[in-house]
């Protein structure tokens, strides 16, 4: 189907629509094995924009071949040249910012303000990586008997598939890929089937950029179990990073033990918001917006347990509501949107089961509550005050436009409320006492903490989180690259 009208009428949206209904392998834009394809649904009406092709184990196969048939010659790439390329990744996707944000709104169904900003995130990781892609250095030393000089060197590990989510289709590709193209790995990336589009038009850019074909290769597939078990078994490939759900980032850890591939997974979180009565009200409010309703909610790192101290829950309760529900609701694209649909039907019944649960046992409803009539899959934005502990949405992700407010007393029972869970992504904190708040985030179990901020997200820093909520990091000023490659220790006699 023909979705080009809905895009900017330049070049950008022919090369999209040229390049956005085909499996990228080997630098080759074709159709699944068996010539099977997947719909791709607006969220904002429900209807059918494109198709996507379905890809196969036989496909999968294909892709691995080509990464491996490019592997040598990008491993032993000049950094510099490598650097160059994603440099220009970089700018390209900085100048086709509003063509490609225009098209996560369609697919996504995210406010077209939330897609821009994730552009801009999603281009940062090809400026930062191409910086660092010069800074790969090794170690040196002598051994303590005094026999030997030590010299560790760091080479690519090896061909990596990539598994992406729906939420950020830009941004989780790209915090990914340029990480491992920096370190000289080819890769196979899989994003999710209800956001392929943005995946494609992006893998047309980093041709354009000058990625050598069978570096990158993208492939979608309704059955993803099969095809991503018959890439990790495939001796081959040597890295799995995943985004995703906990539930089913176990499921892949489980398959990449079998064959002892390293595994890279940033999985789940439930992230509590805090609140001190000391703390600067209308700037926690401020950032309660933006931990909580960046993408609608539908974000790894969303606020999900307020936390606000007595003395100052009723006026935090009431200035939420107020903004919340003065949020404007529409189509993604909608300029003025700014609470876009949720991604499927599936998603909107989940939300809407934990919000009458919450109900059920006492919690308030201050706005919102009650799912949209009508096409598409909206969920209004909603506050629930004096949620129990006993909630299900106290210990399972939102995933939604759901702000859940609780009272708390002291330190230090906020601190054991906040790690009352099997989650340990993100945290957020306010406070007017940096003392109180740097004691609290040390005693919070979380990889990420936000102080008297409602944005933690950066290239420059390592993203990622502690128990149930991954393994390993991205981005940061080596974290990211260091998971793409492997130490090789030489002993030299002096």
């Amino acid at each position: 189907m023909n979705i080009s009208h809905q895009l900017e009428d330049d070049q950008d949206t022919a090369d999209f629509h040229r390049f956005s209904h085909g499996l990228y392998i080997g630098g080759q834009w074709g159709q699944s094995a068996d010539g099977r394809e997947i719909q791709v649904v607006d969220p904002s009406t429900e209807a059918v924009i494109a198709t996507v092709p379905d890809a196969t184990i036989e496909d999968a196969t294909a892709a691995v071949e080509a990464a491996a048939k490019a592997a040598d010659g990008w491993r032993t790439t000049a950094p510099r040249k490598r650097s160059e390329i994603l440099r220009r990744c970089f700018e390209l996707m900085t100048q086709r910012s509003e063509t490609l944000a225009t098209l996560i709104s369609l697919e996504n169904g995210k406010a077209l303000r939330d897609a821009r900003g994730e552009i801009a995130y999603a281009a940062e990781f090809f400026r930062w990586n191409g910086e660092e892609a010069v800074r790969i250095t090794g170690e040196f030393g002598i051994a303590p008997s005094g026999t030997n000089r030590i010299v560790v060197d760091y080479e690519p590990i090896g061909i990596c598939v990539l598994v992406t989510p729906w939420n950020f289709p830009a941004a989780m590709a790209t915090r990914k890929i340029a990480p491992a193209l920096a370190a000289g790995c080819t890769v196979i990336l899989k994003p999710a089937s209800e956001t392929p589009l943005t995946a494609y038009a992006l893998a047309a850019l980093y041709q354009e950029a000058g990625v050598p074909p069978g570096v990158v290769n993208v492939l979608t597939t309704s059955n993803p179990g099969p095809v991503t078990a018959a890439m990790l078994a495939d001796p081959r490939v040597r890295k799995l990073s995943f985004t995703g759900s906990t539930g089913v980032g176990r499921v892949l850890l489980a398959e990449a033990a079998k064959h002892v591939v390293s595994c890279s997974m940033e999985l789940g979180g439930n992230a509590p918001f805090l609140v001190f009565d000391d703390a600067d009200l209308d700037a926690a409010v401020d950032g309660a917006m933006v931990a909580k309703m960046r993408n609608a909610g539908e974000a790894c790192t969303a606020a999900n347990r307020i936390y606000v101290q007595s003395s100052v829950y009723d006026a935090f309760c009431e200035s939420l509501a107020r903004r919340m529900s003065a949020l404007k609701i529409g189509a993604g694209p909608d300029a003025a949107t700014e609470c876009g649909p949720m991604i499927t039907r599936k998603a909107v019944d989940k939300i809407d089961r934990l919000v009458n649960d919450a109900v059920a046992r006492g919690a308030r409803v201050l706005c919102g509550g009650k799912a949209g009539s009508g096409k598409g899959f909206y969920y209004p934005p909603t506050v629930l005050c004096d949620v129990p502990a006993e909630a299900e949405m106290a210990h399972e992700e939102i995933f939604g436009p759901v702000a859940p407010i609780s009272r708390f007393e002291t330190e230090a029972d906020v601190i054991a409320r906040a790690n009352d869970t099997e989650y340990g992504l993100a945290a957020y904190i306010y406070t007017r006492d940096l003392a109180r708040g740097m004691r609290v985030a040390s005693k919070i179990e979380a990889g990420m903490i936000a102080l008297n901020r409602g944005l933690m997200s950066d290239p420059a820093a390592p993203f990622g989180g502690v128990k149930q909520s991954g393994l390993g990091r991205e981005g940061g000023q080596h974290h990211g690259i260091a998971e793409f490659m492997e130490a090789k220790y030489l002993a030299i006699s002096i």
